[in-house]
């Protein structure tokens, strides 16, 4: 994971650095003019202007500029109000993270941009703001949420992560992770003599009207490496359950259900609770926390559990599942889209979501994954991670029940709450990015899903001895 640091937080880096600040500068200026060399495929010639503000975002421009001039480009720097001459790039070390009003930025015409730090009038921590769209963005020692958040993915282009010699200083400050590709190997890989209730998942979910959403999250949990999936269904007759496969269903009682389903999950060493739960099945009437149905289930059972959809509206609010989550022995990870999370907390998420989901974190004593274009991932104790590999195509009915699955089946493997969550969200989006461009449905995410573990997890497989 790369850290993410809050514009604050990296000045507290900038001012705790070992190095002078003109040190700083002139690696960040130098990296900049590299990185507008490689946009441009060399500068000899090139017309580029560089719109310098006042503060060290500026000096990092103005620094790039003396660079670029020595490598035969033709610079023209220039103020933030200044309209611009044409140009075959336009640098913009205008504001960077110090934002602290309106910007009205310049209109850069067809030239591609570079942005230093972040495009110039997006808030570092939110996102939000009126800013050029750059092709690139060099940021330095750390990502800053802005990058990630709002209009920020779609305003920096490709992401480059510079670093000027303030890396572990970052690190050590950072309470905020950027999930990568390569935290994948942290999946806790199955014993040679594993057997399927070693990593066991049951799940408590689906009702008549929606036997499909127990049956996604099943397969998504044996796809991510489930060695048993235990589906129960509230109300429903065994025979109307659902399709054969490798998961197996048990029938529950409608109406007191909570005591049935913790006997079966017994063995289990994960559970999800929700997919697909519907009114009936989460105890209309009854007192919401640890007097629903729901709660019940979760205070009888001790391992590692997953709350979605329908069951996070049977808990009510945050302070009723911290009730829970202080009655029971293992984490629970909740996984709320904003509607959910506004029912939960009794007001919509704000711009800052990082904090949003920290908050939300520590009110419920929980892992929160907050869903989104970049999901966010809390922990009770501080941590955050971010995930940015989801696509728009996950925007459709069903996905959320995969993505429990697949937290659901880390769990079982035997990671930790929070690193479950964070690489679950990591994995469900190249799944979907791997899959069709067009009319990708959430059946076919499990073996996206396990396409893709087996793609990041080479080390994971067995070494037989070769034949002869």
């Amino acid at each position: 994971m790369k850290p993410v640091l809050t514009p604050e937080e990296m000045s507290a880096v900038d001012a705790a650095a070992p190095e002078p600040a003109d040190v700083l500068v002139g690696r960040a200026g130098f990296t900049v003019a590299l990185a507008a060399r490689r946009m441009l495929g060399g500068c000899y010639g090139r017309r580029i202007v560089v719109v310098a503000g006042t503060g060290n975002n500026g000096a990092d421009g103005r620094v790039a500029a003396v660079h670029l001039r020595r490598w035969g480009a033709r610079v023209a720097v220039v103020s933030p109000r200044d309209a611009l001459p044409t140009a075959n790039l336009v640098v913009d070390a205008a504001l960077g993270t110090g934002l602290n009003r309106p910007y009205h930025p310049p209109d850069p015409g067809p030239a591609p941009v570079l942005a230093v730090d972040i495009p110039s009038g997006l808030s570092g921590l939110t996102g939000v703001g009126e800013s050029m769209t750059a092709t690139s963005t060099v940021t330095f020692a750390a990502y800053k949420p802005g990058l990630l958040l709002g209009a920020g993915p779609t305003r920096c282009g490709s992401l480059e992560l510079a670093g000027i010699g303030l890396d572990a200083l970052a690190a050590h400050s950072a309470n905020t992770w950027l999930v990568e590709d390569s935290d994948l190997a942290q999946i806790p890989a199955r014993a040679r003599n594993a057997h399927k209730w070693n990593s066991a998942v049951a799940i408590v979910g689906g009702s008549p009207a929606m036997m499909g959403a127990p049956l996604m999250c099943a397969g998504a949990a044996m796809r991510a490496g489930a060695g048993y999936a235990l589906v129960g269904v509230p109300g429903a007759p065994l025979g109307a359950i659902g399709a054969p496969g490798e998961q197996v269903w048990v029938t529950l009682d409608g109406d007191d259900w909570s005591r049935q389903a913790s006997d079966a999950a017994s063995r289990a060493r994960s559970i999800v609770v929700g997919p697909g739960l519907g009114d009936s099945a989460i105890g209309e009437g009854r007192n919401e926390g640890p007097h629903s149905l729901v709660g019940e289930f979760l205070s009888a059972t001790a391992v590692p559990a997953v709350v979605d959809a329908d069951a996070l509206r049977a808990l009510g609010s945050l302070e009723a599942v911290l009730a829970v989550a202080r009655a029971r022995k293992a984490a629970m990870i909740l996984t709320p889209h904003d509607g959910e999370y506004t029912r939960l907390s009794g007001h919509p998420p704000a711009e800052d979501r990082v904090g949003v989901a920290r908050e939300a974190a520590r009110r419920s004593g929980s892992i929160v994954l907050l869903k989104g274009s970049t999901t966010v991932v809390a922990a009770p104790d501080g941590r955050v991670a971010m995930c940015n590999a989801g696509t728009p195509s996950l925007a459709t009915a069903g996905s959320g029940d995969v993505l429990s699955g697949v937290i659901g089946a880390f769990l079982a493997r035997g990671a930790d709450a929070w690193t479950a969550a964070s690489l679950a969200a990591q994995v469900h989006g190249l799944a979907a990015r791997s899959g069709p461009a067009e009319g990708l449905v959430a059946s076919d995410l499990p073996r996206l899903v396990s396409a893709q573990l087996s793609e990041h997890l080479p080390q994971h497989r067995p070494h037989l001895p070769e034949s002869r």
